[in-house]
């Protein structure tokens, strides 16, 4: 028998009635809260980003695979049961068709919340940071850089994950035909960095002129989606010389123990972390609701146009 998306797709009564309605929508990843930190502090964050969405006038959807079913707008419940369940799969493109034949669970990473987004007709996304082009390897490049050059969804990000290679994510980006705007920065954020000190395509200081020109890629008919990014918050900032320093150092020791593949980005944000005496880990916090923040500006004047 065959299938269709709504087969698959489980859009929350409350997210479903906002989008009929033309109100605005912002939609959350769920790789943070089933990958990103050990609970409660996963949780805890989660929640943080939803408040920040409505406090600033819109709703907040986040997105993940629950029992092999795509879920936009998770329960309270669904948001604990990925923050504590064992053996959630991190959930990109290649990982959809798997996780939901196999009835599995998921948290969606930034190329997967894009496509859930995309089904359900959201057009802005927060998340912290993108991922992009490794260093010492040109060859290993995020799934995320793709899903931005043929997903028509807004990321409200921070920049590329600081333990990724800036200037050549950024050079895929261009090739691959993504705007990248900088919300109150001519700078891309060093993501626990204010400035990463490359340049942004253009820069905005106003949530409906960066409406306008997402809408307006759109409506001529180009593909893909725009980046907006955001600086962290200049008082929790690490700088950019330090950040370099500790991922350099990082990246040498993963190096040295061998230590590639899935298991690379784990062990270079730990050590990040304790070389920084858990000052990125609060500074990523800090983002993370910013940029919620700043998303939700961004899906008002959307939705207002």
């Amino acid at each position: 028998m065959a299938h269709s998306l709504k087969d698959y797709l489980s859009v929350s009564p409350e997210v479903a009635d906002a989008l009929k309605a033309g109100k605005p929508v912002v939609a959350l990843e769920s790789t943070l809260i089933a990958h990103g930190r050990p609970w409660p502090g996963n949780y805890e964050i989660a929640t943080a980003c939803e408040k920040a969405i409505r406090d600033n006038g819109a709703l907040p959807a986040t997105i993940g695979i629950i029992d092999g079913i795509i879920r936009v707008g998770l329960t309270d419940d669904e948001i604990k049961r990925l923050a504590q369940e064992k053996n959630v799969r991190k959930a990109s493109r290649r990982d959809y068709g798997i996780a939901v034949a196999r009835k599995e669970c998921g948290g969606t990473t930034v190329a997967g919340t894009m496509i859930g987004a995309a089904m359900a007709g959201i057009k802005v996304f927060s998340t912290g940071g993108i991922g992009g082009v490794h260093r010492g390897d040109a060859m290993d490049i995020s799934a995320d850089l793709q899903e931005l050059a043929q997903t028509p969804v807004a990321v409200v990000c921070a920049g590329a994950k600081a333990i990724l290679d800036q200037p050549r994510t950024l050079e895929y980006l261009e090739t691959m035909g993504v705007p990248v705007i900088g919300y109150k920065t001519d700078t891309f954020p060093g993501f626990f960095a204010v400035s990463s000190g490359l340049p942004v395509d253009t820069r905005s200081d106003n949530p409906a002129d960066i409406a306008r020109i997402i809408r307006t890629h759109w409506d001529l008919g180009l593909p893909g989606g725009v980046l907006v990014t955001v600086p962290p918050p200049e008082e929790l900032a690490l700088s950019f010389e330090e950040v370099d320093s500790v991922v350099s150092t990082a990246a040498r020791e993963a190096e040295e123990q061998g230590v590639h593949g899935k298991g690379l980005t784990p062990f270079l944000l730990g050590r990040v972390t304790q070389m920084t005496g858990g000052r990125s880990r609060e500074v990523n916090g800090a983002l993370l609701i910013k940029n919620a923040g700043a998303a939700a500006e961004i899906a008002c004047a959307y939705a207002a146009l």
